[in-house]
């Protein structure tokens, strides 16, 4: 993900040798910030577990550091969110172009009659730091919206897939409606009549040119990330709500069901292989690495029983869960 998220993490870190924090996950710290420059997402979450364990209370920790963030700082795909018509193109324009600053997760837009839905998805473990991130991105999601349109921004209420803080005061300070933990879903759900209110800097000048940058960026990122692993992402992100079906991940990769069961066929991929690797890849970080029940392991890898989940583990790695967990977690 982008290097711009870690020197926000390490700004927020009041009390600690930031030059030390951005070295350890191989930043200059002379260096500019550059939105470009890429880090592993596990050195991140690691980063953020370090700083919160020295913190005093880390509640409002990502808070901080979501709320530090501005348009400006994102470069062309800011701007692009800043200068859009309404905050629903600002929120098309990021479910478009997040891979530009990570490929770790993405966003999706989804209508719920008078309400919308600003999903956020990020597969993986459900470790302290992925926690933390996704209540940062959130926060950093909030801070844009309000810097760009032109009343008030008010949330129905937001949503976070991990169990609750000790306290949630300082969350629903923030965001200014209710928080909602151990939710199906980390997002926002919006009025949809605030969405279509126009935003403060709207040009269309602009817009088209930076679109236009965008895709070309866009393209070449793309063009880096191999077919298999595009699909594989977009299951991984959807897992908790039940196995996607091929034409939903086509339609979130934009193209049609039969473009991309072309394309994989191509490649000699499987899309259902493809699935399975997804399923057994999460689920072994889940028991390697977090305290989930097993339960939860297997609704979090798309299984509606635990019966199932266990059928399929020891199908994929000739052991039961529990037996995989005890003999790979960390001593």
């Amino acid at each position: 993900m982008t290097s711009l998220f870690v020197r926000k993490v390490v700004a927020a870190a009041d009390g600690f040798d930031r030059e030390a924090l951005l070295r350890s996950v191989g930043l200059d710290p002379a260096g500019e910030a550059d939105v470009g420059q890429m880090v592993d997402d596990t050195a991140y979450y690691g980063l953020m577990e370090r700083i919160a364990h020295e913190l005093d209370d880390a509640i409002d920790f990502p808070l901080r550091v979501g709320g530090s963030m501005r348009c400006d700082d994102y470069g062309a795909f800011g701007l692009a969110w800043k200068t859009a018509p309404t905050l629903r193109d600002s929120f098309l324009r990021a479910t478009r172009y997040w891979r530009l600053l990570t490929s770790v997760s993405e966003y999706e837009i989804r209508d719920d009659g008078s309400d919308t839905w600003f999903v956020l998805h990020r597969a993986g473990e459900r470790r302290l730091g992925l926690r933390l991130s996704n209540e940062a991105t959130l926060a950093s999601v909030m801070t844009i919206m309000r810097e760009v349109a032109t009343g008030p921004v008010a949330p129905v209420e937001v949503h976070c897939r991990h169990r609750a803080p000790p306290s949630t005061t300082a969350h629903e300070a923030w965001f200014g409606c209710p928080m909602r933990f151990g939710s199906d879903y980390d997002a926002i759900l919006m009025p949809a009549a605030m969405l279509s209110r126009p935003n403060r800097l709207a040009d269309e000048g602009l817009t088209r040119f930076l679109i236009r940058h965008l895709d070309d960026a866009l393209a070449r990122v793309e063009a880096a990330i191999t077919l298999r692993q595009r699909v594989r992402d977009a299951i991984a992100t959807s897992l908790s709500a039940g196995v996607p079906r091929m034409a939903v991940v086509a339609r979130r990769m934009g193209m049609s069901e039969r473009t991309l069961q072309r394309r994989l066929g191509e490649e000699g991929l499987s899309f259902q292989e493809i699935v399975e690797g997804a399923r057994r890849e999460l689920a072994e970080g889940l028991l390697s690495h977090s305290d989930y029940a097993l339960a939860e392991i297997g609704f979090l890898t798309g299984f509606s029983e635990q019966s199932a989940f266990t059928r399929a583990f020891k199908r994929w790695c000739a052991t039961t869960p529990a037996a995989y967990r005890a003999a790979h977690r960390p001593g």
